[in-house]
Formats: structure tokens, sequence, C-alpha cells
């Protein structure tokens, strides 16, 4: 369910890149998150798959 949750944070930054810059902000603030959710987990030992 993270690596979901990643994946579709992902695409927000990927469409916010694209369209204005008013909302672009956001979306990097939800893409750091899931990218510090995915280093939590690999750190912790689980497995990232």
């Amino acid at each position: 369910m993270l690596y979901t949750i990643a994946v579709v944070l992902v695409l927000l930054w990927l469409l916010g890149l694209i369209s204005a810059y008013t909302i672009g902000g956001f979306i990097h603030i939800l893409l750091v998150v899931a990218v510090i959710l995915i280093l939590v987990r690999v750190i912790s030992g689980r497995s990232p798959l």
C-alpha cells in the first residue's frame, strides 16, 4: 500500500511540473514525504517490494 501511495504522489508531482506552478510546491512536499517513507521502510529492514 505504501508503494501505491508513492506512485500516486510521483504521478501528481509530474502533473505539477507540467501544470501551473501554484500547486507545484504542494506536490513537491508530497513527493518528499513519499521518498522519506520509502527510505524509512528500507532502512527499517522491510522488503521494498
